[in-house]
This record gives C-alpha cells, sequence and structure tokens, in this order.
C-alpha cells in the first residue's frame, strides 16, 4: 500500500474489536446510539442536494465510505438505493462487513483513499464519518478523499473529537 495517510496503530485497535461492530452492548454502542441521527442526517443532506425522493431515491448514484468498520452506514445506504463500496484498511473490519451484509450488494474491500485515487475511482457521495480523527495525516487524507467525489457530487466529513 503507498498509503501515508494510514496510522497502524488505530489499525490495529480496531482490527482487535473487529468481531464488536454489531453488538449494540459491545464497545461500538456509541455508534449504535447516534446512527439513526447520523443516517438522517445523511439522507436529507444527500436527498436535498440531488433533488431526490421516495423509497430508494438513490438508485443510479454511488457512494463511498471510507473507513466503513464493520458496516454500520453502507448497509442502510445500500437499501436506501445507493451502490455503495465500503472500504476499511482493516481486514478484518472488512471481513466483518461482509459477513454481516450477506445478500445486500456492497463492495467491500481493505483499500486507503489513496489507492482508490490511484485507480481514478469516484462517487457521488464520500462519507468520512468518524475517521479524520484516525489518520496519520489529515490534510493529505482529506485531500486524497475530495479527489474522489465527482464533480456535482457530495463529501461529508463528522467526527466526534477533532
Amino acid at each position: 500500500m503507498t498509503d501515508t495517510t494510514i496510522d497502524a496503530a488505530e489499525v490495529a485497535k480496531f482490527s482487535a474489536m473487529a468481531a464488536e461492530w454489531w453488538d449494540p452492548d459491545g464497545k461500538f454502542a456509541p455508534l449504535h446510539k447516534f446512527n439513526p441521527v447520523r443516517l438522517a442526517f445523511i439522507r436529507d443532506t444527500a436527498a436535498a442536494h440531488f433533488g431526490r425522493s421516495g423509497l430508494k431515491p438513490f438508485e443510479g448514484l454511488s457512494l463511498l465510505d471510507i473507513g466503513c468498520g464493520g458496516g454500520l452506514l453502507c448497509e442502510p445506504m445500500s437499501r436506501l438505493g445507493f451502490a455503495v463500496t465500503g472500504v476499511d484498511p482493516s481486514e478484518k473490519n472488512v471481513g466483518t462487513a461482509r459477513a454481516h451484509a450477506g445478500a445486500l450488494p456492497i463492495a467491500y474491500r481493505a483499500a486507503a483513499a489513496e489507492m482508490l485515487v490511484e485507480e481514478g475511482e469516484s462517487f457521488d457521495v464520500v462519507l468520512n464519518m468518524e475517521v479524520v480523527e484516525h489518520v496519520a495525516d489529515l490534510r493529505a487524507y482529506l485531500m486524497a478523499c475530495g479527489q474522489l467525489v465527482r464533480p456535482g457530487g457530495l463529501m461529508i466529513v463528522a467526527t466526534i473529537n477533532k
């Protein structure tokens, strides 16, 4: 990986907890508690930005969830019609996300933003939810993420402690 923004200690920390992503009473309980608010914000912001509504308002649009962890955002975004790609530098997190997603058509992979830029990828929506506090080089990371947003697209960044 030619990436300079991954913090190996953070990847190891989250890899060690990978089996707990979907336990609402486990180490990720705070995410489960405020996930409904995050989901509503993402849905409402994207719907307003793209002028979409309905049961599957985002059909035909792509979404990248960088630092997807166990897929807590990927699954509901897929159900809303997005073609979802979830990336995380932790193979264990990606494995947990894949196992939980079942038949949902989510493309999960162990990767970093810089890798996707090098591959020429781009998305209508790029999510950076509670990730920026875990990267080694914030400026380089956000620059790479910005390159992944298609013209006219949307990037949403959130953090609870930076």
